[in-house]
């Protein structure tokens, strides 16, 4: 590997992204010792300090593992790596963010069908009201898509409150503050979803009238509307043989 020098403000942090990135890419392969504390100061031009911190903050997203040894072996990631890794990915153009996007948007259909589904079952009735009345208000919004966006953030917030799940109600947080990058989405690209207004009643009714299965299906046909398909694999278009 060439030296590569970087910049002396925030050292740590660039050298920690320099080499998490090496890891997510495969230059680092899983199972291999990180290179050696020294080596690292000397191709980077850092001092060993900065070295340290770099590796401890791969320790913490259990990107490395440090043996008591002081040995330093590389993580398999994507057996290892937590939700707080997606938020670094959106930001990292290696082959492993592939399409985050989409795997996003997935992820965002998954928890709001089920929080749809808890909603039904646990929430208050005073929260069940709040829910059809904001339905019934995002009914009389004129077609601005941004502004839709904004009453669809706000009414979600209500059913993923409403479902009782504080780590569903914490990803739900992650997703719309844009770490995830799905806040990146155009808006364009969600207009199917935020233009249904009668799939946004119908969900509304369903957690209303307790029905779980129910209000999970519309939750899941209404969020799906904004997830990009994803192509058929060579292997599968003729179905089976």
């Amino acid at each position: 590997m060439t030296e590569q020098p970087i910049r002396r403000e925030a050292v740590s942090d660039q050298l920690f992204t320099l080499l998490r990135d090496r890891i997510l890419s495969g230059v680092f392969a899983a199972g291999a010792p990180l290179t050696a504390e020294r080596d690292l100061a000397a191709e980077f031009s850092v001092n060993r300090h900065a070295v340290r911190e770099a590796v401890k903050r791969l320790q913490q997203a259990r990107l490395v593992e440090v043996s008591h040894g002081g040995r330093t072996k590389i993580l398999d990631w994507r057996r290892t790596a937590g939700l707080d890794l997606a938020v670094q990915l959106a930001s990292t153009r290696v082959p492993a963010s592939h399409d985050l996007r989409r795997d996003v948007l997935e992820m965002r259909t998954s928890i709001g069908a089920d929080a749809a589904r808890l909603c039904a079952a646990r929430c208050s009735r005073e929260a069940a009201t709040a829910i059809v009345t904001a339905a019934s208000d995002y009914l009389g919004r004129g077609p601005d898509l941004a502004e839709l966006g904004a009453a669809d953030v706000a009414w979600w917030r209500l059913i993923v409150e409403g479902s009782g799940n504080i780590a569903y109600l914490l990803a739900f947080n992650t997703l719309v503050d844009g770490s995830l990058v799905a806040g990146e989405v155009p808006t364009e690209q969600r207009a199917a979803e935020l233009l249904d207004v009668e799939g946004h009643m119908r969900l509304a009714a369903l957690i209303a009238s307790r029905d779980e299965h129910g209000a999970e299906r519309a939750a899941r046909s209404l969020l799906t509307r904004s997830v990009p398909v994803m192509p058929v694999a060579p292997d599968y278009e003729g179905g089976p043989t």
